[in-house]
């Protein structure tokens, strides 16, 4: 009946694990007498394929604000898909709960409302497509989506097991699925805007991809994400280049350039005017003590010259005469 040795692994290492909280929902299911099961099947539906999210990321990428955001969802819904629907289902080959040949299993599946289900079980789809939406969505859009998105896969978690559709132990390895698609796709949708960004002058198309709203072409106006705003800093940086390519090449251009504005340039203050009268006053009240020295007469004749008036009083030099002290 079960088509892999891990199948049978997961039967028998984590039969107490997953008959805990199986016996737990029923629990509820009993005592609350089948009023969760209407909103188990749909929250069960919602995550059907992961059409929700499918949906959710074609909007999002009609809009350019947007488009990262629907890009990384698709990613992220594609890759879980690929990894437990494609892969790991067929792989390991494990039997859903109600069909597993437990009598008891099968009478919760009954009292659950008897939902039908075909495929294998490990892992779920529905909570794969489901975790790996949210978490594009969190790495996209910031922390504030970290509450929701748990909660929402949570519920997820919750309906599989309660309809007896899925293990336990197959939810939570979808979990884990799911969060590393999601992880996966924001790291491939960085890499391919960052690229489309760097080449769009080049590439008109990219330009294309990454401008393109479907708001620009509908004749009616609908409602939709604040537009990004358009860069137009870059002519002024063109012409600020330009510029300065001129500065250095024109030295007449290099020496206005370098010149004070007329604007900045302040006005000489004239001799007699009011704001130099400060300065004449202290050069004034200066004077007399500069005058009150004598002036040294000038001196020509090197440095054993006498000044003028003092010849008379130099003694006169007799040769053969001693000129030293006394």
């Amino acid at each position: 009946m079960y088509g892999s040795a891990t199948a049978l692994w997961l039967d028998s290492s984590l039969a107490g694990f997953d008959h805990l909280f199986l016996s737990i929902q029923h629990w509820f299911a009993e005592h609350l007498g089948g009023i969760l099961t209407p909103l188990m099947r749909v929250i069960s539906f919602l995550g059907e394929k992961g059409w929700p999210f499918f949906l959710l990321a074609l909007l999002f990428i009609l809009f350019a604000s947007t488009r990262d955001l629907g890009v990384c969802i698709f990613g992220a819904v594609c890759c879980g898909a690929l990894i437990s629907n494609i892969i790991l289902k067929d792989m390991v080959a494990r039997i859903r709960p109600f069909l597993s040949g437990n009598v008891e299993y099968e009478l919760w599946w009954m009292a659950a409302g008897s939902a039908a289900e075909d495929g294998f079980s490990f892992p779920s789809g529905h909570v794969t497509a489901c975790a790996a939406g949210m978490t594009a969505i969190t790495l996209m859009r910031g922390k504030k989506w970290i509450g929701p998105s748990v909660v929402i896969v949570l519920l997820m978690m919750i309906s599989r097991t309660y309809l007896m559709a899925h293990y336990p132990s197959d939810v939570v390895a979808a979990m884990i699925i799911g969060v590393l698609s999601g992880v996966i796709s924001w790291f491939i949708t960085q890499l391919i805007f960052r690229f489309l960004n760097r080449k769009r002058n080049k590439v008109p198309l990219f330009g294309f991809i990454l401008d393109f709203d479907i708001r620009d072409i509908l004749p009616f106006k609908i409602p939709g994400p604040a537009r990004k705003a358009k860069k137009a800093a870059a002519p002024k940086a063109r012409e600020t280049a330009a510029g300065d390519d001129d500065v250095k090449t024109y030295p007449a251009k290099r020496a206005r350039a370098a010149a004070p504005a007329a604007d900045d340039v302040k006005p000489a203050v004239p001799a007699d005017s009011e704001a130099a009268a400060p300065a004449r006053t202290r050069r004034t009240a200066a004077a007399p003590a500069e005058s009150a020295k004598p002036a040294a007469p000038a001196r020509t004749g090197g440095r054993h010259a006498l000044p003028e008036g003092a010849a008379g009083t130099a003694k006169k030099r007799t040769p053969g005469s001693y000129q030293g002290k006394h």
